[in-house]
């Protein structure tokens, strides 16, 4: 047993305490939450500055760890994915130590639990060994050509069935983006999942993405000519992806929207009204690494949203952490406090991946990991993180 202090401790589920002490297992589970004074002195750790729990991250490619630095910045969606796709000169061997480098620089950040997009099985191994738990989403995509979605299922069955689940790993079947999916796989997506699933799919992450659905112009018309597919099929609605999502996927899944850059303060009603479990995962930099942009928080918060945070993948970002991003939202969104992001970054992402009954809060009983958070000042405005650090406790 070990007891430990600060000068605050975010709990996030009971607010900012002090002159508090927690006392916590050798194995990270946490027993009680005092009054420091019910303890003696010479018992208890104190720490300068803040402690909070683990990061939860809800967006990661943790297999395209290799791609760092190998895509430019600026170059909008498109250019970027088509990057991305033609890019193939990297050995097996390295794609593996990447995924492993990747792996430990996330624990290292204080991060303890990822919601991972996979498209192969080469994060399998290492996710059976991690500390983190990795909810791992086997993304699909037959490019909304409903002669491919038999064998898109195919393929993409044997990487699920390959995926992790040693102990506290989880697994479910995704679509893409609404762009890449027709209404055949996400029919059959929503009905080969577990009632308890949660469903991850990018969402309105560039214009052209509204701009095909509504209208069926834009950029993705001579994206999808480039790689040899036609969208004849495809009639516009007037209305943006996200109502093309939500009238294949089941309302009853926990949902959670990624990147959202674009999204309106109508289509987040509009998905709220869909299902009562829906998320959004927000990734800063890599909306700014892509598309040098950000999504406008003040919709989400105007529509009582529970948004989460991710770190997309090397690809897209220059490291794998949490508090970056956090960051990032605050230099840009000053309005915004420490405490609210903090939320996003830990219970709401943990409620995502449906990990939060260990996970995501400083509270009795769960195990969320402890991070020491040094260099923050407190304001008697806020709380200001631009030079701080994380140090793991446990």
């Amino acid at each position: 047993m070990k007891k430990i202090s600060a000068d605050r401790i975010h709990t996030i589920s009971h607010g900012v305490l002090t002159d508090h002490v927690i006392v916590y297992s050798d194995v990270g589970s946490i027993i009680a939450i005092d009054p420091i004074a019910n303890h003696d002195p010479s018992t208890v750790y104190v720490l300068r500055g803040d402690i909070i729990p683990g990061f939860v991250n809800t967006h990661c490619h943790l297999e395209l760890s290799h791609m760092k630095g190998k895509v430019d910045t600026g170059t909008t969606l498109l250019p970027f994915l088509q990057n991305v796709v033609q890019f193939r000169d990297i050995s097996q061997a390295e794609i593996n130590q990447k995924i492993i480098d990747a792996d430990q620089e996330m624990w290292d950040n204080g991060i303890v639990a990822v919601g991972d997009i996979c498209n192969k099985v080469d994060t399998a191994d290492v996710k059976s060994k991690s500390k983190i738990d990795y909810y791992s989403f086997i993304e699909m995509f037959d490019f909304m050509q409903a002669s491919m979605t038999t064998g898109t299922i195919a393929q993409y069955e044997e990487v699920y069935a390959n995926q992790s689940t040693v102990g506290n790993n989880k697994k479910s079947k995704v679509p893409h983006a609404p762009y890449t999916v027709s209404q055949e796989l996400l029919q059959y997506l929503t009905s080969n999942n577990e009632a308890s699933a949660t469903i991850s799919i990018h969402n309105q992450e560039t214009s052209a993405e509204d701009q095909l659905f509504r209208h069926k112009q834009g950029a993705f018309l001579d994206f999808y000519q480039n790689f040899g597919f036609t969208l004849d099929h495809l009639e516009a609605t007037g209305l943006t992806s996200i109502h093309y999502t939500t009238s294949w996927l089941n309302p009853e899944h926990k949902t959670l929207f990624v990147h959202n850059t674009c999204t309106t303060e109508d289509d987040i009603a509009h998905a709220h009204q869909w299902g009562n479990q829906i998320y959004w995962a927000t990734c800063p930099n890599a909306n700014l690494y892509i598309e040098n942009r950000l999504p406008a928080y003040q919709r989400f918060i105007n529509q009582g949203a529970k948004m989460t945070i991710g770190t997309d993948s090397l690809t897209s970002n220059w490291q794998l952490s949490i508090l970056e991003e956090i960051k990032t939202i605050l230099k840009f969104q000053s309005y915004l406090t420490f405490e609210e992001v903090l939320q996003w970054a830990t219970l709401h992402g943990a409620e995502a991946l449906s990990y939060d009954d260990r996970l995501g809060s400083i509270e009795v009983g769960k195990s969320p990991g402890l991070l020491h958070l040094k260099g923050a000042v407190k304001s008697a405005r806020k709380i200001d993180i631009r030079n701080a650090e994380i140090r793991r406790i446990i």
